[in-house]
């Protein structure tokens, strides 16, 4: 499959007004792209933008399908084929139980789930009719099994896993490369919520150039950091029933 880099056109990252967006944003300008980010907060997008001259913002909610593809089509138009497509945007709205608000599980999947859809539905058509693109989904190791205070997050991100794989079998022979990022613990607003411990948590600069190596070399799953994302993956090889007692445990519930 063939590597995506600045000459092939420039790079959308959507959920950029801060976090994980906003340090790849400068991550991927800083390695000569011109980045085209997203998120409802036009002044906060304008400040990232005003930190790299590579850098642009394009306001927009990624629940709204025809917003999302007009502003695809007004980046193209500006900047060139958007050759790179990073799905970031999310939220995170823990749940706190034994109450249970359904209206965390709407939101959740609207913004992570549909949101996600969206952008995909904006992208993959040109980059198909190209033949060339690669299009990550900003998952989550929060995917791989259940976390505390994690229901509706959770789900989400196991559900970008499935349709990440699935697209990329799918999208296998059209030149559009599908990848999936599982970031685990990054200090970002929406971590700064968390009142149980974070093991290896890293700043929002570092995962940023986790995820920028990772897409540089057309990774399928890039995942971080490691010591997390394996024990978690070995966590979830064993029986459920063990796996929720040792995962709850190891969380501090």
């Amino acid at each position: 499959m063939k590597i995506m880099t600045p000459q092939n056109g420039c790079a959308w990252i959507t959920g950029a007004s801060s976090g994980i967006g906003a340090a790849l944003a400068v991550e991927l300008a800083n390695r000569g792209w011109h980045v085209a980010i997203s998120a409802r907060r036009e002044a906060a997008l304008q400040a990232v933008a005003m930190q790299h001259e590579n850098i642009h913002g394009f306001a927009c909610d990624v629940i709204d399908r025809a917003a999302m593809a007009r502003v695809a089509s007004d980046i193209a138009s500006k900047l060139g084929p958007i050759a790179l497509g990073v799905m970031n945007a999310g939220i995170y709205l823990p749940t706190s139980l034994p109450e249970f608000d359904a209206s965390l599980f709407d939101r959740t999947f609207d913004v992570n789930l549909t949101g996600t859809v969206n952008g995909l539905a904006a992208l993959i058509p040109n980059m198909v009719a190209r033949g060339e693109g690669h299009i990550s989904l900003v998952s989550s190791v929060a995917g791989y099994g259940g976390l505390v205070t994690s229901a509706a997050y959770g789900a989400s991100k196991a559900a970008l896993f499935n349709m990440g794989e699935s697209l990329a079998m799918d999208l296998k022979d059209s030149g559009v490369h599908i990848s999936m990022v599982a970031p685990g613990f990054v200090k970002t607003p929406a971590t700064d919520v968390n009142e149980f411990s974070m093991p290896f948590i890293i700043e929002a600069n570092e995962a940023a150039r986790r995820i920028a190596d990772g897409l540089a070399k057309n990774k399928t799953h890039v995942s971080f950091p490691r010591r997390f994302s394996f024990l978690l993956r070995l966590l979830n090889l064993l029986p459920r029933g063990i796996y929720v007692n040792l995962a709850g445990r190891f969380m501090g519930r």
